[in-house]
C-alpha cells in the first residue's frame, strides 16, 4: 500500500511540474514578444508624424488636426476591449503627439521658442495619469517622445541653429536646399561634432537603461527616447547626401 501510495505522489507531481514550468515559459515568452512588440510599434510611431504628418501639416494644418479626433476615437475603442487595451494604451500616447504637433507645425512653426512648450501642453494629464496608475504605456511614450524632442531642440539652441530653422520655415521649397548647407558648416565644426557625440550619449542613456525593465510601459519610453536618434541621423543623412 505504501508503495502504491509512494509512486501515485510521483505519477501526479510529474505532470503536475510539467504543466508549471510549460505555463512558466509560454508566459514569459509572451511577456517578452509583447515587450518587442511594444518596441517596435512605438518605433513606427515616432516615425509617422517626422515622415507623413508634417508633409501633410504644412499643406492640410486642419485635416491634420482633425484627425486627432479620429486617433482618440480609435485608442479609447481599443482600451475597452481587454484583448487590445494595450494598443489603444500606446495609442493614446501618439495622440497627444499627434495633436501637439498639429498645432505647432500648422500655425506657429516659425517660431522655434514656443515648440517645446506646445509639445508639452499634454505633461500635465500624462504625469496625473501615471500617479494614478492609467495609461502607463501611451503616457510614457508620449513623455520619452517629449524628451527627445528636448534633447534635439537644445542641439539647435546650444549649435546656433535657430536662425537657420526659422529660415526653413519661410522660405520656399526650392532655396532649403541651400539654408540646410548652411546649416551643415555649423554642425561640421568641432563644436557641432562633440554635442553630438554628447546628446547621443544621453539619448542613449535614457533608451537602453529602462529596457532592463520587465514593464512593458518603459520599453515604450525607451523606444520613444531611441527613435529619435533613428530621426535625426535620417535628417542628417538626407542633408549631407543632399
Amino acid at each position: 500500500m505504501f508503495e502504491n501510495t509512494f509512486f501515485a505522489r510521483i505519477e501526479n507531481f510529474f505532470p503536475a511540474l510539467i504543466e508549471k514550468n510549460f505555463l512558466v515559459f509560454v508566459s514569459e515568452k509572451i511577456r517578452i514578444s509583447q515587450k518587442w512588440a511594444v518596441f517596435s510599434t512605438a518605433v513606427f510611431l515616432v516615425s509617422v508624424p517626422v515622415f507623413f504628418q508634417a508633409p501633410m501639416v504644412r499643406q492640410l494644418p486642419w485635416l491634420s488636426l482633425g484627425m486627432t479626433g479620429f486617433w482618440l476615437w480609435l485608442s479609447l475603442k481599443l482600451l475597452r476591449n481587454r484583448a487590445t487595451n494595450l494598443w489603444g494604451d500606446l495609442l493614446l500616447g501618439f495622440t497627444w503627439s499627434w495633436f501637439t504637433g498639429s498645432i505647432y507645425w500648422g500655425w506657429l512653426r516659425q517660431e522655434p521658442f514656443l515648440h517645446l512648450p506646445v509639445e508639452a501642453m499634454f505633461v500635465p494629464l500624462a504625469i496625473w495619469c501615471l500617479r494614478h496608475n492609467r495609461e502607463m504605456v501611451g503616457n510614457c511614450f508620449y513623455l520619452g517622445s517629449l524628451l527627445g524632442t528636448a534633447v534635439t531642440d537644445g542641439y539647435f539652441y546650444i549649435t546656433g541653429l535657430i536662425p537657420y530653422w526659422r529660415q526653413l520655415m519661410i522660405v520656399e521649397p526650392e532655396m532649403a536646399l541651400e539654408v540646410f548647407q548652411d546649416a551643415l558648416t555649423q554642425v561640421r565644426t568641432s563644436w557641432g561634432i562633440t554635442w553630438i557625440i554628447v546628446l547621443v550619449g544621453i539619448l542613449l542613456l535614457f533608451g537602453i537603461v529602462p529596457l532592463q525593465s520587465k514593464k512593458l510601459y518603459w520599453w515604450g519610453f525607451g523606444a520613444a527616447v531611441l527613435s529619435t536618434i533613428l530621426v535625426d541621423s535620417l535628417f542628417l543623412l538626407a542633408a549631407f547626401v543632399a
